[in-house]
């Protein structure tokens, strides 16, 4: 793709009034910091995923994938569309590839209550116990006092184990 095509593209998907131009690359000598406010992410990418969060709602986890999948297109430092993905993930039974999308929002902002408490349940519902109680310790730090994230993941550590469904199937009914 030629630059004028590359840059033709990002006013589109931008709605950039004036030539974008390319970012200078990284300096070599530290990490690039990937998190921002929200308010320095791309509209777009913000659109992409109220959208998203819609169609999650709706359970129509395909449909809301893609939209999170454009916004971290649009914009890879969106934690709320790797949330968004990390809530379709678990949704679909796949809790391994949520916590996988949690730690990535986590590596934006390390902060994140909304992602360390989805995090924290999802490794409940792997039998992940130990990793889910050091993230409700850590959020327990973060709020200072009861919040909604710490409430939630200590909801998930309260509940019952999940029983796995194969050992269900081939269990022996009880006898009477």
């Amino acid at each position: 793709m030629t630059r004028s095509a590359f840059v033709l593209l990002a006013m589109l998907l931008t709605g950039a009034a004036a030539p974008v131009t390319t970012p200078a690359p990284p300096a070599k000598s530290g990490a690039m910091k990937r998190g921002t406010a929200d308010t320095a992410l791309a509209p777009l990418s913000v659109s992409l995923v109220e959208k998203g969060r819609t169609l999650l709602a709706e359970r129509q986890y395909d449909a809301a994938i893609d939209r999170f999948e454009t916004a971290l297109a649009v914009d890879p430092r969106n934690i709320h569309a790797y949330i968004g993905l990390a809530e379709a993930a678990s949704g679909q039974g796949l809790h391994g590839k949520s916590v996988r999308f949690y730690r990535e929002a986590l590596g934006i902002d390390p902060n994140n209550r909304e992602a360390l408490a989805g995090q924290g349940v999802a490794l409940v519902q792997r039998g992940a116990r130990p990793r889910a109680e050091a993230n409700l310790e850590r959020l327990k730090i973060l709020c200072g006092g009861p919040c909604p994230e710490a409430a939630r993941l200590q909801m998930a550590l309260n509940a019952p184990a999940p029983r796995d469904n194969a050992l269900a199937a081939t269990s022996s009914p009880p006898k009477p």
